[in-house]
């Protein structure tokens, strides 16, 4: 296999010989990488990491680094990451702690632009795009094809519904209701659907009108949060919504945080 003479690869990692491991690059003892993988140069795979195939890293990303919590004390926790990822430039993504569930993971097809950081224990689904800048601390949720603006920090045990889009800078200390579109004005809100990301993703016109009504409860100035699902939940049971808003209001009965309406 490909792999530069300045890379460090040490005993017991699997490398298979369809990988490329490029210069001063460094791979942990514990890493199994996937078929395909590209390490461009300067990455360091460290801790219990798992990689699916055709992943690309570039340089000066670290992935699978020691957590940063205190409570840390070198247990056996582990990064595992699907398939079909790109990590830009000086990304770190921490494995998990025993108190967390001992596990970060990243899933299929995410592209994860440069300098983010992704906390311990966070859970990232398929198709999301994490911008440069984007900051999330332990315990944080990003549900499928979530995108997330540049300079957005997230708070920890917060989680972004799916297919939400989150605008740049909006720090966000609460839950992201799914297929919204939220940013920062002179407070967080939602500002209805994300109407152009659900329809690239193959959303109908009726899931979108659903979607939409179902917004226009939950932005009614007479009725709070409890009102609005109630009057969303007698539509779905009259037939009047499908799924879609059917996991929309799942998603706001669990919150434990709260949702930015």
């Amino acid at each position: 296999m490909p792999i530069h003479s300045s890379a460090i690869v040490a005993a017991g990692a699997v490398v298979p010989e369809s990988c490329t491991v490029g210069p001063f690059c460094i791979v942990g003892p514990n890493v199994v990488l996937g078929e395909r993988c590209e390490l461009v140069s300067h990455v360091i795979l460290d801790g219990h990491l798992t990689m699916g195939d055709d992943n690309r890293v570039f340089p000066f990303t670290s992935l699978g680094c020691s957590p940063q919590d205190l409570k840390y004390k070198g247990e056996p926790t582990r990064l595992t990451i699907g398939n079909g990822n790109t990590f830009r430039e000086s990304i770190t993504i921490s494995r998990g702690t025993a108190g967390g569930g001992g596990e970060t993971t990243i899933g299929d097809g995410c592209l994860i632009m440069a300098y983010v950081h992704i906390g311990h224990d966070s859970h990232i689904g398929n198709g999301c795009i994490l911008p440069n800048g984007a900051t999330l601390a332990g315990h944080v949720i990003v549900e499928d094809y979530a995108v997330l603006s540049a300079n957005a920090p997230v708070h920890q045990f917060c989680t972004i519904g799916a297919y939400a889009y989150i605008g740049g800078g909006t720090t966000i200390t609460q839950d992201v209701m799914p297929y919204s579109l939220t940013s920062v004005r002179r407070e967080n809100r939602a500002f209805g659907i994300n109407k152009v990301g659900l329809e690239r993703r193959g959303f109908t016109p009726e899931e979108i009108k659903q979607l939409r009504a179902a917004y226009r409860l939950l932005q009614n100035n007479k009725m709070n949060t409890s009102q609005a699902l109630e009057a969303i939940r007698e539509k779905i049971a009259a037939g009047e919504f499908g799924e879609r808003v059917g996991y929309l209001a799942e998603f706001i009965a669990k919150s434990e945080r709260g949702v930015i309406k």
